[in-house]
């Protein structure tokens, strides 16, 4: 069989049969189209029985260096998949990752985010362009509506930004004022946007787009009147942070690690958080305690009165 064929039987089976996201579907076919070219390409492989362990090793060798450790254990669990798929379906005798010991370390990294003052700077500044807009029936000034409005959204929510983008009509209620967000794995959950200035923003988008918004499916659009993409929410949001004065790169998902943070410091509960962000697994939501400790360490250090009783002895040492 061709190693091409297994795949879209691969695929058939994840779609169909499994019923998997879009999104997963899209990641399992860009990861298995580099795969299959890298094999054709570099060591002249196009059939299934030709694929051994020593294909799969020289293939997650190359993916070492342009990639970061999440993204080749992503790659290597669509192999696992596919190859425990075709085992499972008689299509080859033994998955060949039977006898293979593949451990990849991800480096442990903190998630960045954006300090308190710089929200405040980041909304001041946009509240006060959408003030002063001096042409309230430009395209200029719908789309600063609706850049807040999705800001709004974001930092309310704590959502990631596909999240927002493909929020539908009907899944934000402005008269009990709540989302309802479809996040990974199919999973829905009900935000509420508790903020008044927040809920005003996104009742303010609502009326200004009306006609956009009841002739599409789509909550955000673009110009053309299509799904607002989640490129245009960064680009827009980069462009405004430079605005504001905030110096570094600034992104969607930097708000979402933001207000998990925030909440945090506030003391609400990590299970809460959890299931804001919509994590599958308190595991994934504990790194932010991680966070949360390095930045209690930075306000002790700065902080802490003991500095003073340490100042005031060095002071009245007798050889000092």
């Amino acid at each position: 069989m061709e190693l091409q064929e297994a795949v879209s039987q691969f695929l058939f089976h994840c779609r169909y049969e499994k019923n998997l996201s879009p999104k997963t579907l899209k990641a399992y076919s860009i990861d298995l189209r580099q795969f299959t070219e890298y094999l054709a390409t570099h060591l002249e492989l196009t059939t299934l029985p030709a694929v051994d362990k020593t294909a799969l090793r020289a293939y997650i060798k190359s993916l070492f260096g342009p990639l970061k450790e999440k993204s080749i254990k992503r790659k290597v669990a669509t192999l696992k998949a596919l190859f425990h798929f075709l085992e499972r379906e008689d299509t080859i005798a033994v998955n060949p990752f039977r006898k293979m010991d593949v451990r990849i370390k991800e480096t442990r990294r903190l998630p960045r985010t954006i300090p308190l003052p710089d929200l405040k700077r980041l909304f001041k500044h946009l509240y006060r362009l959408k003030a002063d807009h001096p042409d309230r029936e430009s395209y200029a000034y719908k789309a600063l509506v609706r850049d807040i409005a999705v800001l709004e959204i974001l930092f309310a929510t704590g959502a990631r930004v596909a999240e927002v983008c493909h929020l539908k009509d009907e899944d934000v209620d402005l008269r009990r004022g709540r989302v309802k967000i479809l996040g990974k794995g199919g999973r829905e959950r009900m935000l509420q946007l508790c903020d008044e200035g927040a809920l005003e923003a996104v009742k303010d988008y609502r009326a200004l787009w009306k006609e956009e918004v009841e002739g599409n499916v789509f909550f955000f659009h673009n110009r053309m009147g299509g799904r607002l993409s989640e490129q245009s929410v960064r680009t827009g949001l980069g462009q405004h942070a430079t605005g504001a004065g905030m110096e570094g790169r600034v992104t969607p998902h930097m708000l979402r690690h933001s207000v998990a943070t925030l909440l945090l410091e506030e003391g609400v509960d990590i299970r809460y958080i959890q299931q804001l962000l919509g994590h599958s697994s308190i595991v994934t939501t504990q790194i932010y305690t991680e966070v949360h400790v390095a930045q209690q360490r930075r306000i002790l250090m700065a902080k802490h009165p003991r500095r003073r009783i340490h100042e005031r002895t060095v002071l009245r040492h007798p050889c000092g």
